[in-house]
């Protein structure tokens, strides 16, 4: 048996570039996963409480039903939307979704009297008035746990821009009057529609 000679090869620039790029790769990984661990943060338990409003919110934003055909619960409910003067952007039946929105004049005289004296007080920038608004409409529904009829959830919320067109506000509508409007409405066109009339 012949004893073969191991033949060491020099290493070139090029070659040494390549070790030195796959070190810093390395390091900067390192580095980054290093950064990003130490930013981590737990979720406080109270995130995950929720708060006395949710039950009494879930309670004005949805009703029971009793209806056997959720395609004309769901067409019902777009009625009424429209009727209030919403636009339906999204419509998905099969799984009893419907969003809607509306554009509307947000100015409102007290604000414009409260920001006209911040203004003559700290100057014009200081001010920012209230302009438009956006109001949406989700609706889901989805059936009754006994399985007579069905559950529809509707939440109303608005964003508001200001005169130079940056939002001022985001918010959900609460208003008791707001919803009890939209679900009479609701009853009444459920009645009509199944009837036929």
């Amino acid at each position: 048996m012949k004893k073969q000679k191991l033949e060491i090869l020099p290493i070139t620039n090029q070659s040494s570039e390549v070790v030195m790029l796959n070190k810093k790769l390395i390091c900067g990984a390192l580095a980054g996963i290093l950064l990003i661990s130490g930013c981590a943060t737990t979720i406080p338990p109270e995130a995950l409480k929720f708060n006395p409003d949710t039950l009494a919110n879930r309670q004005l934003q949805a009703r029971k039903f009793d209806t056997k055909n959720e395609k004309e619960l769901l067409s019902a409910a777009a009625a009424v939307l429209q009727d209030l003067g919403f636009n339906l952007d999204e419509s998905a039946p099969g799984i009893g979704v419907l969003v809607g929105s509306k554009k509307r004049d947000a100015r409102d005289s007290g604000q414009i009297a409260g920001q006209i004296m911040l203004g003559l007080l700290f100057g014009a920038s200081a001010m920012s008035i209230d302009s438009e608004q956006l109001i949406r409409a989700s609706l889901i529904t989805k059936p009754a746990e006994n399985g007579n009829g069905y559950i529809l959830r509707v939440t109303f919320q608005r964003v508001v821009w200001n005169q130079n067109k940056q939002v001022s506000k985001i918010e959900a509508i609460n208003d008791i009057e707001t919803y009890k409007g939209f679900f009479d409405k609701l009853s009444k066109s459920v009645f009509l529609e199944a009837q036929n009339i």
